[in-house]
């Protein structure tokens, strides 16, 4: 077999294995977040039976979609660098804005709803995992964006034989990276829902 195939495998089998989690969890924090939500107005311990434990399922799926989507980044460096080189300046803009915004305010308010029970107020923790489910959806949207770029890039020039970007704006506003991001939202919300 050839090493082009075998990375063409590896890369697949991470992105189906990723993709598995990627809808159950952004539809999840959603659900969740609603039952959390109808908790805290009704005072029914039925919404925060249900919230809990599918918030259960919310966080694990939450860390197996990390560890998946970890390694799929390492993919793009090792399987893939020279595609990286010659687009890193664009595909890796949208990626670093999801690393360090989206990302961390998923985990930071992740953490405050994990560990928060009985520690916060019920609409404090309520706000936090609302916090969680919007954070979520703006990774996928980041990420979607960068995918989008691939299937229809735009708003770059070709400089000493590397992609530059030259349009911040219409990578953000490309269709083909809308379209995924709504794609991908609806059918996390069919799924967790």
């Amino acid at each position: 077999m050839e090493t082009v195939f075998l990375h063409r495998l590896q890369f697949a089998i991470t992105a189906m294995f990723h993709f598995i989690f990627v809808p159950l969890t952004l539809g999840l924090s959603v659900f969740v977040a609603w039952m959390e939500t109808r908790y805290v107005r009704t005072g029914d311990k039925t919404y925060l039976q249900m919230a809990k434990f599918w918030g259960k399922l919310f966080v694990i799926n939450f860390v197996l979609g990390v560890v998946t989507g970890i390694t799929m980044e390492f993919q793009f460096g090792m399987n893939w660098a020279g595609f990286s080189s010659f687009v890193g300046d664009i595909f890796g803009a949208p990626l670093a804005i999801e690393a360090t915004v989206a990302f961390f305010l998923e985990s930071t308010f992740l953490g405050l709803w994990i560990f928060g029970w009985k520690r916060l107020s019920p609409k404090m923790h309520a706000l936090s995992i609302w916090l969680v489910a919007v954070a979520s959806n703006l990774s996928a949207l980041w990420i979607l964006l960068a995918n989008g770029w691939m299937q229809h890039p735009v708003g770059y020039k070709i400089v000493d034989g590397r992609a530059v970007m030259t349009d911040f704006w219409a990578v953000v506003t490309n269709t083909y990276g809308w379209l995924k991001f709504g794609h991908t939202v609806l059918s996390g919300f069919v799924v967790g829902g």
